[in-house]
């Protein structure tokens, strides 16, 4: 039967890590992953160093081995050579010594050449994980840059995310009936301009209907007569000054100054032309 210590323990843990990651930022979250998959990188490759290092290490022991191999070839041909040439010479004891040595050096080349056989088996297998460990970091390489990528398109849908919140949260705010804080509504604003507007209308309306009001648009109507009548008198005065197609003959001279206008019948002086 399971701690029901333990497992409330792990249920808080569970749920507090779910709380963090509800609220945590996205964009700390994705330089997160990011440096995880760094870290992850750079251990394969420090990895691979290892086994690509343990590689050389077994190519430069075999080639040494190789080449003490040579050395003890080289020794026992010589001393088979000095036991030919003790035995040519009917010194039997020399002979002896120098197949002893002979025997020893072929002792020393078979162990030698064991020891390569067992370096070689080593080194190919060297070489077989070197190869592995070089195709596993180019792989984790380009799975990196394919996250480093990722990264910057998430980043930029991140940040079209957030502008498209802030334009849906200013689209509902001014859609509401209410708006937030003591700030009015466009439609309230509409109604207190509508509202003043019909109040002033209503205002102009009862002027117009008052007794002022009619004396007003009487004044009004005797300053459009007036100024329709001097219109006309203008009107009349230029036409009299303007000469008719075969009309009287022109003068022969004119003066130099104009003449004073006659007086008219009741004494008062004419009126001039418009716009003298």
């Amino acid at each position: 039967m399971a701690n029901p210590f333990v497992k409330a323990w792990k249920y808080l843990m569970a749920l507090f890590s779910s709380k963090i990651d509800e609220h945590a930022d996205p964009k700390v979250q994705i330089q997160q992953a990011i440096e995880e998959a760094q870290r992850t990188h750079q251990a394969l490759t420090q990895q691979a160093a290892q086994v690509i290092g343990n590689q050389r290490q077994l190519e430069m022991r075999l080639n040494r081995q190789l080449a003490d191999i040579e050395k003890l070839q080289v020794n026992v041909r010589q001393a088979l050579t000095l036991v030919d040439q003790a035995t040519a010479a009917g010194d039997a004891a020399k002979a002896t010594e120098y197949n002893n040595a002979a025997e020893a050096f072929a002792a020393q080349l078979v162990t030698a050449e064991q020891s390569v056989e067992d370096l070689k088996a080593l080194h190919d297998q060297a070489l077989s994980a070197a190869a592995q460990a070089k195709k596993a970091v180019e792989q984790n390489a380009m799975v990196l840059q394919q996250k480093i990528a990722e990264r910057t398109k998430l980043l930029s849908q991140l940040e079209q995310a957030k502008m498209q919140e802030q334009v849906s949260a200013s689209l509902r705010s001014m859609s509401e009936l209410a708006a937030p804080g003591n700030t009015p509504t466009l439609d309230e604003v509409r109604d207190k301009i509508e509202r003043r507007y019909a109040n002033a209308l209503g205002s102009a309306e009862l002027a117009q209907s008052s007794v002022q009001g009619r004396m007003l648009e009487v004044q009004q109507a005797g300053v459009q007569m007036a100024g329709h009548s001097r219109l006309e008198q203008i009107r009349a005065s230029m036409r009299g000054e303007a000469l008719p197609a075969g009309g009287a003959a022109t003068p022969a001279a004119t003066p130099a100054t104009p003449a004073a206008a006659p007086a008219t019948e009741t004494g008062g002086v004419a009126e001039k032309p418009f716009g003298q």
